[in-house]
């Protein structure tokens, strides 16, 4: 029977033009590894991974001396004690990462919830209006805005309006930063989820706004918490905006144990900037460890972010 099924098989490859690996000629295949397009192959192969280890070689040696100068100095009384003043020992950046943390926070609630329901008419209430177009071109304008010209804005719309610097405009500050990452990642995600659900959802008597709070947003929301953590690990390295908006401050923004948002607020990045360029080395010491720190802080927190996305891809 097999060799019937054999003499049958021959003249088809014969046919064909399919031969066995017994036939093929080893001498031409080796050949063909020195021909000039396999060796261009080659040479670009090499090119391509030389030019980025190069590419990496300031990302990791700036990491390498963040850890060798800022980790050698880093102790846990830096997390909670105030900056040191010229020519004192010790000192932290406790105030520092109290006050980053809440400009944060206040940016985060504002521009999160304006974001999520902006992605909502973009992507389902007027996807192909005109208002949704002309929304969606400034967002992505505003998502390459140059940061300190959203400090300039928040100076005139919060500081002078205000009369003094304080947390709040720091905050506002970074939520105009936020808000188009955070409006165009949600739209996408959103967008991701299948058509399927939607008509399920309309199919057994769902209005669109059940469709919409009940469905979409908690199928999308892994997308979405990328695009938040996208977002704050941004608006947390930022330094510009602060400098128009909160300025910086050597005391805790808590006031007899109540949270003063109304003054100037410290913040890791503006500390950095300050500290770096001081002649007193306890502050450049300081300086180093701020830094390591708020390196690791925007890490883990594009991590978090990173993790949800292999979630949404799976939608």
């Amino acid at each position: 029977m097999s060799d019937s099924l054999q003499q049958d098989r021959e003249p088809q490859l014969e046919a064909t033009g399919s031969v066995g690996f017994d036939a093929l000629d080893m001498g031409e295949l080796e050949r063909s590894l020195r021909k000039p397009r396999t060796l261009m192959s080659v040479f670009l192969s090499g090119m391509v991974t030389l030019l980025t280890l190069l590419a990496l070689v300031p990302l990791f040696s700036v990491i390498i001396m963040l850890f060798y100068r800022g980790g050698s100095n880093l102790t846990a009384s830096n997390f909670w004690t105030l900056p040191p003043v010229p020519f004192e020992e010790g000192g932290g950046f406790g105030n520092a990462l109290v006050g980053t943390l809440v400009m944060v926070g206040i940016a985060g609630l504002i521009s999160v919830p304006f974001g999520i329901l902006a992605a909502v008419f973009l992507a389902e209430l007027g996807p192909d209006s005109r208002v949704a177009s002309v929304v969606r071109f400034c967002a992505k304008v505003l998502s390459g805005f140059p940061s300190i010209l959203a400090g300039v804005f928040a100076y005139g719309a919060v500081v002078m309006v205000t009369g003094g610097f304080s947390a709040w405009a720091g905050g506002i500050a970074l939520s105009i930063l936020m808000l188009p990452i955070v409006m165009l990642t949600a739209e996408e995600a959103i967008r991701m989820v299948p058509s399927k659900m939607r008509e399920a959802s309309i199919g057994m008597g769902a209005t669109q706004t059940q469709t919409v709070w009940r469905i979409l947003l908690p199928t999308a929301m892994p997308g979405i918490l990328t695009g938040v953590m996208l977002a704050v690990a941004r608006a947390a390295g930022e330094t510009a905006p602060l400098l128009f908006t909160a300025l910086f401050s050597n005391y805790w923004i808590v006031t007899n144990n109540q949270l003063d948002l109304a003054q100037p607020t410290a913040s890791m990045a503006v500390l950095i900037y300050y500290f770096s360029g001081v002649p007193f080395e306890n502050q450049v010491e300081i300086c180093w460890s701020a830094a390591l720190v708020l390196v690791l802080m925007v890490l883990v927190v594009n991590l978090i972010g990173k993790s949800f996305s292999p979630r949404t891809t799976e939608r």
